[in-house]
């Protein structure tokens, strides 16, 4: 029990004085007093395609590894732990998620003289909390966690965007919100934002006109309009003015097609504003129904080209359905042939996951890559989606 311990304690001085990039030679020297032979962090890249030991780690005892079939990747895809045992008396190696609240952020990858107890296995299990409680808190402290996840340079209309992300999941008392965001390293104008407030979920889907750095700029306008609105205690039909004001007064020939929501968790009534934006795809049970109205205002900074206001549309979700909100260039997507992905297809994947039990982040992350498939490695536009689950608590 004190060698455990210790190695919390040595890991806890990193709260106070520490970057991410120490973080490996502290589990390094704190692996023995888990029993382990080495201790590993290994990020998953924007992409969400592979593992990469966090900058810092001796390369010669850490590697890439592959988020499909590899048992590092099966532990990132299900949150579950893993285990390859080497044979022989030999020992093995335990990969444990790391997860920040919902968010994936990797593994944790243990080299061990035997398959622990469960007494131990717990131990470690708390080790990985930490880890990626530290992870998420020392990230910003230096580039190290941004180095590793990088696998191409990032433009800077990517850059302006994903700093103003929250995290791709997030789950409170049985309602999760998950996000994916394409193309990783060049995106401009898509965004997703939500936030939890007492029993309202806000969840936002923004799809610019245009790309690049004029396009990223319109969009933290659009983002920072929504927050401030939301933060102001506005409805979502104020709300939706705020930004088209702001979007009409700086960027007058712009503008931002939208879907502002609000769910509350206690009842599961969904309401939301379409401002010229795809309709969200309903899922209940084992099929999709009915699209709700859109769009019910036009899109934001063309709202003065209309006399009458907004109207909020409400829809009273079932414990277990789904929403998922999409920007254009998820159903439009074309094969070579020009055929687009479109709507019916997309219910029909969510479906099947949702069938197999797939996890929702995972199902987000195999959607955007099917999308990308779909093209032939080429997107032709940004492609956002968010998925809404909804459980009475």
């Amino acid at each position: 029990m004190l060698a455990p311990m210790e190695a919390v304690r040595r890991l806890m001085d990193l709260r106070h004085r520490g970057r991410a990039e120490d973080l490996p030679m502290v589990l390094a020297a704190a692996a023995p007093l888990l029993d382990a032979d080495a201790a590993t962090v290994l990020l998953v890249d924007y992409g969400q395609l592979t593992l990469h030991p966090l900058r810092g780690s001796t390369l010669d005892t850490a590697t890439a590894l592959a988020v499909e079939d590899t048992l590092a990747g099966r532990a990132f895809t299900t949150a579950q732990q893993q285990w390859q045992d080497a044979g022989s008396g030999a020992g093995g190696v335990l990969w444990l998620p790391l997860l920040h609240g919902a968010e994936r952020l990797g593994v944790l990858e243990f080299r061990l003289p035997a398959y622990p107890p469960d007494a131990d296995r717990h131990d470690l299990e708390v080790i990985a909390a930490l880890v990626a409680e530290l992870i998420a808190s020392r990230r910003f402290y230096g580039d190290a966690v941004e180095h590793t996840r990088r696998r191409l340079p990032m433009q800077l209309a990517a850059e302006i965007i994903w700093n103003q992300l929250p995290p791709l999941t997030f789950a409170v008392d049985g309602t999760m919100v998950t996000a994916v965001l394409e193309p990783c390293y060049d995106v401009g104008g898509d965004a997703f934002d939500y936030a939890s407030n007492g029993d309202i979920l806000h969840v936002a889907l923004f799809d610019t006109v245009g790309h690049g750095i004029s396009a990223s700029a319109i969009t933290t306008l659009t983002l920072n309009t929504y927050r401030n609105a939301r933060r102001s205690g506005l409805s979502l039909l104020d709300t939706s003015r705020s930004i088209d004001k702001w979007i009409r007064a700086q960027y007058p020939n712009a503008f931002v097609t939208a879907l502002l929501a609000e769910l509350e968790m206690s009842t599961g009534v969904y309401r939301r504003i379409s401002a010229g934006h795809p309709p969200e795809l309903v899922i209940r049970g084992s099929g999709t129904l009915p699209s709700l109205p859109t769009p019910n205002a036009l899109p934001l900074g063309l709202g003065n080209m209309l006399r009458r206001p907004p109207h909020v549309i409400e829809h009273q979700m079932e414990p277990g359905d789904v929403m998922v909100l999409y920007t254009d260039g998820i159903t439009e997507a074309r094969d070579a042939t020009g055929a687009q992905f479109g709507a019916d297809r997309l219910g029909q994947f969510v479906v099947d996951a949702l069938s197999h039990g797939t996890p929702a982040p995972e199902m987000m992350r195999r959607l955007i890559h099917t999308i990308v498939s779909y093209e032939n490695g080429e997107l032709r536009d940004d492609a956002t989606a968010a998925m809404l689950q909804w459980r009475r608590h």
